[in-house]
């Protein structure tokens, strides 16, 4: 037995997070009976699961994308008043979701997937995993803001917590800064940097966790590899069993 939304995150409809409000919103069928409550149990061999009145099964091995999503693309799923989604680059016949997100105006590594387990474990604070980031910032900040980075600046959401942060390179007016974090909150580092007097010029997600974006163009995306699959889902904690590359190639 195992807990429905976790079922449905299996099975690659929702993330863990959206099965729960799928759920609540009683569009689950369980055997013909319709259930609203999250925490419901299922036998995967006994039970039939339905979604909107159509069968859900799990896949037999979750699938994993990386994708350098340019700028001015969202990266949600479903966004009415954005015409561009980052999801619509990448054409695979399955259901993906993005972990975690990038604003409209940044760009960088986003990991998409069906594993709704992984995405909670690399997005919750809990599991404290890392995300690096690439800024060019106006100006040069001195040494007294790099520590107030570091030690945590307070926004109206609250003090953030400690950041790694490096400064790589003047330029003329500007400078590229290079900031790691354990949290992502919305529009965090864009904030972090207004609150120094150092606006965010621009902004490129290198890291996720193990991930790291190398040489992948905007735009572009890749199937990650086995190695980068497994060291990702050991850091997470999980053990997933490798999608066939019978079953990878139908996907695309």
């Amino acid at each position: 037995m195992e807990r429905l939304n976790k079922y449905l995150g299996r099975s690659g409809v929702a993330s863990r997070r959206q099965a729960d409000e799928i759920i609540a919103e009683g569009r689950v069928t369980v055997n013909g009976v319709r259930v609203t409550l999250p925490g419901s149990k299922v036998d995967e061999q006994t039970d039939r699961v339905e979604l909107d009145g159509k069968r859900v099964l799990p896949v037999s091995g979750y699938l994993y994308v990386m994708l350098h999503k340019p700028r001015g693309y969202v990266s949600t799923v479903r966004d009415p008043h954005a015409p561009r989604s980052a999801l619509d680059l990448v054409r695979v016949k399955r259901r993906l979701y993005p972990v975690g997100r990038l604003d409209k105006d940044s760009e960088g590594l986003l990991l998409l997937t069906d594993d709704g387990e992984l995405t909670l474990r690399l997005t919750h604070p809990r599991y404290e995993h890392e995300k690096e980031y690439r800024l060019l910032v106006r100006g040069t900040p001195g040494a007294d803001n790099l520590d107030r980075l570091r030690q945590g600046v307070l926004l109206e959401d609250g003090l953030t917590a400690p950041a790694t942060v490096l400064v790589e390179r003047e330029e003329i007016q500007e400078t590229w800064v290079r900031v790691t974090l354990h949290e992502g909150r919305k529009r965090q580092l864009r904030r972090m940097f207004e609150a120094i007097g150092h606006p965010v010029l621009k902004l490129i997600r290198v890291r996720v966790g193990t991930l790291q974006l190398g040489n992948l163009a905007p735009g572009k995306w890749r199937f990650l590899s086995e190695g980068e699959r497994v060291t990702l889902l050991d850091s997470a904690g999980l053990v997933r069993p490798a999608l066939s590359a019978r079953d990878q190639a139908c996907q695309e």
